[in-house]
């Protein structure tokens, strides 16, 4: 089975990579004293502290496996060789919406680098992937929970 590669910029990597070395070496080490601490206090089968520390650490493992798949799935993008042609990762597009008429920019990104408040988008959302590989003056059909997200491609730029 491939392995399906996620575009990122190396500064998006290098965060998500910040973000695990964190959760190893300050939140792990942490919560497995908070499990130490509500183990000593004795009878568990009653013992609110350590089933919250459990149930943490849990969802850390979690939170780092998926973090770690990301980093080993990650294809490193260099943002200088961008071509605005098409959109692709790390470019900047304007899009119009068909139905509403009004114009929006958003920024493809990867994971790590999201920030929906100022339009950075993942490449590998919906709307990214329904804009990717498009050119200026098509249009992007992407289904959304509310029926069809129609944009018609206005501008594309290599992103800030």
């Amino acid at each position: 089975m491939a392995i399906d590669r996620i575009p990122m910029s190396k500064d998006g990597f290098d965060k998500l990579k910040a973000q695990l070395d964190h959760m190893k070496n300050v939140d792990s080490p942490r919560i497995a004293n908070q499990i130490a601490e509500a183990r000593a206090e004795g009878d568990l089968s009653e013992n609110a502290e350590f089933d919250s520390a459990i149930e943490a650490q849990g969802m850390l493992e979690a939170r780092m496996r998926d973090l770690e798949g990301k980093l080993a799935s990650a294809q490193i993008v260099d943002m200088t060789n961008i071509k605005t042609d098409r959109v692709v990762f790390g470019c900047k597009v304007t899009v119009k919406d068909l139905d509403f008429g009004d114009e929006e920019d958003y920024t493809l990104v990867g994971p790590g680098e999201e920030d929906y408040e100022v339009n950075k988008i993942l490449a590998t959302s919906p709307v990214g992937k329904g804009l990717v590989g498009k050119m200026i003056g098509e249009e992007a059909e992407i289904p959304i929970p509310k029926g069809v997200l129609r944009l018609k491609i206005m501008k594309i730029v290599v992103a800030d």
